[in-house]
């Protein structure tokens, strides 16, 4: 039953007086991180082109998305030892030194390093922003303020492309970094004085898994480290690390230490670890968004502006097709989950062999691009809502907070090794040798082509391992 308090209670006393100011704090950190994700996608091929270091181009993305695995994992310790104003201003220094040594980059292992700052930063942002609602708001205004801090992901795939292209455009990449930066500074001095610097209900925190988290920093690397080379043995050497690190990992979740994960959570053969081989291998076949724009700006000379808001159109498929299908009765839930692969698939298929043809830059052969990228988004985005409600009500009972806290962090885990994986199979088929139009249009196809096999799988899991659906 819902009460008379939060009957009367809706979005205009969630956004206005002081919870007005404490929304904008908390939507804030989200959209800053956000922003910073797509921005950072639209300006890599005019970084590259001034600093050099091609070969490195998906490290940009795999450096920032690892380290913001980390800050979301030590979010809650950072939360109960300092709490929210101090935790919150951490990472946002964080983030902040970050972006000024990307602004300040003079080669890319110097943007590289930046950007794992950042990613620290970003990623204890996020996590914070979603624990402190049920800190500085009371609990009629929580789903409201869920809906609004979630929905500052698509206000930043507007946000980051636009002002990404304007600078790139103007071959101006590093205002890109003071801008957010700017946007940093800004927002601490609002939240300085609007969270809290205790909050009121004493939170534990649980022992860090640090050395799993070196674990899963050293298997990304290892897959991005091999895949620079040109020699097949150093490829499959990156990979097998990594193999074998991860192997580490998911052992050592057997034991008495604090888990990343809840239990069954590695096992295909139950529908919690099913569910989560799904949510990892849509989440990979989005990931070669990262090199949309340098295909599309290289190959059909299309302008920074344009290039970074067609890799907005895989975001967009997937937030309207989450949002239109999420409300879907039961009965139509199970087809839903089974049409989303088939719609991925169809998208990196044609863009696997329309992306490397010049030919398909405008008129017709334009509209069909976008209409495959809106394929990809969609397809992941229409069943997505059903497949997190199945990994809450598939955990083992007294773990469904965990499985609800570990939603982001297996996203996140998808989307580094998807992009060290894109950056393997992009320079190994050419994008840096012979490099050039010849070798952007060669990547490009065996690209799209390889990471259709992601899709595929996880249809297999669907239609093999999910034996049961959630009750609604």
């Amino acid at each position: 039953m819902t009460s008379a308090k939060e009957e009367k209670i809706g979005w205009g006393a969630l956004l206005s007086g002081k919870n007005g100011l404490k929304s904008i704090a908390l939507a804030g950190g989200v959209m800053l991180h956000a922003t910073d994700v797509y921005l950072a996608t639209t300006i890599m091929p005019s970084v590259t082109k001034d600093i050099g270091g091609l070969s490195f181009y998906s490290w940009a993305t795999t450096m920032y998305v690892v380290a913001a695995i980390i800050g979301s994992v030590i979010s809650s310790v950072t939360l109960a030892k300092i709490g929210p104003r101090a935790a919150y201003r951490m990472a946002i220094v964080l983030f902040s030194a970050g972006a000024l040594l990307c602004a300040l980059a003079p080669a890319m292992y110097v943007l590289l390093a930046g950007r794992f700052i950042q990613g620290i930063g970003g990623g204890l942002l996020v996590a914070l922003s979603y624990a402190m609602i049920s800190i500085v708001y009371e609990k009629p205004f929580w789903s409201r303020a869920m809906a609004l801090v979630s929905a500052m992901w698509g206000v930043s795939a507007f946000l980051g492309p636009f002002f990404g292209g304007i600078f790139a455009e103007y071959s101006h990449w590093r205002y890109a970094f003071v801008t957010l930066l700017v946007i940093a500074l800004l927002l601490i001095v609002l939240t300085e004085n609007i969270l809290p610097k205790k909050q009121d209900k004493v939170l534990t925190s649980a022992a860090l898994p640090l050395y799993k988290l070196v674990l899963i920093l050293l298997a990304a690397l290892a897959i991005s480290t091999g895949s620079v080379s040109a020699h097949l043995w150093a490829n499959a050497s990156g990979v097998v690390v990594a193999i074998i690190l991860l192997s580490v990992v998911i052992s050592s979740e057997k034991g008495p230490s604090e888990r990343l994960l809840p239990r069954g959570a590695y096992q295909i053969s139950t529908l919690l670890g099913a569910t989560y081989a799904v949510v990892v291998l849509l989440t990979l076949s989005g990931t070669v968004e990262i090199y949309i724009p340098y295909f599309l700006q290289l190959i059909h000379g299309f302008s920074p502006l344009q290039a970074g808001y067609l890799t907005v159109l895989i975001a967009l498929g997937w937030s309207l097709c989450s949002i239109a299908f999420s409300g879907l009765p039961h009965k139509y839930v199970g087809a839903v989950i089974i049409c989303g692969p088939l719609f991925v698939l169809a998208g990196l298929l044609g863009l696997a062999f329309m992306v490397p043809e010049p030919v398909y830059g405008s008129g017709t052969g334009f509209v069909l691009i976008c209409l495959l990228l809106v394929f990809i988004g969609a397809g992941i985005g229409m069943g997505w809502s059903h497949i997190l409600t199945q990994v809450l009500s598939s955990a083992s009972k007294g773990e469904e907070e965990k499985a609800s806290a570990s939603i982001s962090t297996v996203q996140l885990l998808g989307t580094a090794f998807g992009s060290a994986i894109a950056g393997l199979v992009a320079n190994f088929s050419g994008i840096t040798s012979p490099g050039g139009i010849p070798g952007a249009q060669n990547a490009a196809f065996w690209l799209f082509s390889v990471f259709a096999l992601t899709p595929l799988l996880a249809l297999m899991v669907i239609l093999f391992k999910f034996k049961k659906r959630p009750a609604k």
